[in-house]
């Protein structure tokens, strides 16, 4: 007869999962207010979730570094903190754009604000744990809140973008299963630091390196879908057209942070125990990726799949961070997406200034380049700021993404790869051209008159958002030492 096993309250160490906690009955609380009360203001629910997502903030800033809890299967480090406090630094962006014109009604229901915190804590239980399980309900648990995100918006394409990003992370998830079933077949555990343990014993086993290797690819081509890696980059451009600009541009940093983390603590074991292909593999698919989503950026005609190609190529870019598997690199991808996170929300956001409700420019494209021609004449702020981001996506000194394709660069350069650091180099030379296009649309070129009456989506909260991206762009330079210093304490913390 079994004897029952006694599991203390103190031994679970459930502050490790009070983020998460916060979360989930944040958005049981709004679902519940409006059972009680129909019709109340959008108002109240947006301030009702900045003030929960402050909350949850602070919860994670009182964690411990590297704790585990609720038996074993949650993990409080470096990574997972610093990911947690971006991810909901960008939410607490993301949300104040709620308050804007009637005409998008998706932010009028309360269900809006309830999945997008159940989203909030899939992304946390999935940065805070290396049990492949929890990841895996993390990702779904995410996921699946996010398409009904892009479905509320009232258009036919964002139904379109919502059904082929269903689609994608369907088959996201089923390589992600069949990779980490591989990893259980072979190792007996799903907890990563256990399947490192077993691995190193039987690296040299001809059969458990086939098998790693088919496990690897199942995995990297999940991440891929994920990540909108090439080849499986398709989807991304039609998702965020079909999105709201704001949702676009939250999608093009929040899941990829928490992605990332993933990757990061399952390739990085793979690299740690020598299995050297693994690297090469990463490296190829983050070159091709950033290469030819620079090229198709190029040829695009509307300024949102533009952006929307310019983020695939900065996740290639920070994907091959993930392959060097240093201190410093692991350090790169959160001050990168952490500079990046306030420069592509701020540009996403003048999107969403410019919106209009039917096509004015174009038959099919809600913001061809065309339609910020003399933009300069007509919104004299509007450019200057539209332009600051373009400079800094762009990668131009001294705005601040530079600063982390730089600190990118020089931890390939340590690591012995200048030939990645050069064709960095060369991507961020190619970006820079369909950059400066939309800035010599804005300032050089004369504005048609139906764009005299586009730009009336102006809020205060917009304003305000689109402030605090102005300011961070612009002032990165003088907090740069402080905030790299701290990701780098925390990342070297990491390895519990």
């Amino acid at each position: 007869m079994l004897e029952p096993i006694n599991v203390s309250l103190a031994s679970l160490n459930l502050v490790t999962l009070s983020p998460m906690l916060i979360a989930i009955a944040g958005g049981l609380i709004i679902l519940i207010i409006d059972l009680l009360k129909d019709g109340l203001h959008k108002s109240l629910y947006v301030m009702m979730t900045i003030l929960i997502l402050f909350i949850d903030f602070g919860s994670v800033m009182g964690l411990n570094v590297n704790e585990r809890g609720f038996f074993d299967v949650m993990l409080i480090d470096g990574l997972s903190i610093v990911s947690q406090l971006l991810i909901l630094i960008a939410s607490m962006l993301f949300i104040p754009l709620a308050l804007t014109s009637k005409r998008f009604h998706e932010y009028s229901y309360p269900e809006f604000f309830a999945l997008f915190l159940f989203m909030i804590a899939g992304f946390q239980f999935m940065v805070s744990s290396d049990n492949l399980i929890l990841i895996f309900v993390g990702i779904e648990t995410s996921s699946l809140s996010l398409y009904t995100l892009i479905a509320l918006h009232n258009r036919d394409n964002a139904i379109e973008a919502s059904i082929k990003y269903f689609t994608m992370g369907a088959l996201a998830a089923s390589f992600f299963v069949m990779g980490s079933a591989i990893i259980y077949a072979l190792t007996g555990s799903v907890e990563l630091y256990q399947v490192a343990d077993v691995l190193q014993g039987r690296i040299d086993e001809p059969a458990v390196m086939g098998a790693i290797l088919v496990g690897s690819i199942f995995l990297l081509v999940a991440f891929g879908f994920k990540l909108s890696l090439f080849p499986f980059h398709t989807w991304a451009p039609d998702v965020y057209e079909g999105a709201s600009a704001p949702l676009a541009g939250y999608m093009s940093i929040v899941p990829k942070i928490a992605v990332f983390v993933v990757a990061m603590r399952i390739f990085g074991m793979y690299i740690d125990l020598g299995i050297e292909w693994v690297r090469i593999l990463i490296l190829v698919l983050a070159v091709l990726t950033m290469t030819l989503a620079n090229m198709m950026a190029l040829v695009q005609q509307d300024v949102k799949r533009m952006l929307a190609y310019s983020s695939i190529s900065h996740a290639g870019f920070v994907m091959a961070a993930i392959a060097l598997d240093t201190t410093k690199a692991n350090t790169g991808v959160f001050l990168y997406y952490g500079l990046f996170m306030f420069t592509n929300l701020g540009a996403f956001t003048m999107l969403w200034i410019s919106r209009h409700k039917n096509n004015v420019h174009h038959d099919r494209f809600d913001h061809p380049y065309e339609k910020f021609a003399g933009l300069v004449q007509v919104m004299p702020m509007g450019a200057a700021v539209m332009g600051l981001f373009m400079l800094s996506l762009a990668g131009i000194p001294p705005f601040s993404v530079f600063w982390g394709k730089i600190y990118i660069m020089s931890a390939a350069v340590d690591s012995g790869y200048i030939w990645l650091a050069i064709i960095m180099g060369l991507n961020s030379a190619i970006a820079a051209y369909y950059y400066l296009k939309l800035i010599v649309y804005m300032f050089l070129m004369a504005p048609s008159n139906d764009n005299k009456t586009v730009y009336y989506n102006i809020t205060k909260p917009l304003m305000t958002i689109i402030g605090i991206a102005v300011v961070a762009t612009v002032s990165s330079v003088f907090f740069m030492q402080p905030l790299i210093s701290y990701i780098f304490y925390m990342v070297s913390a990491s390895g519990y």
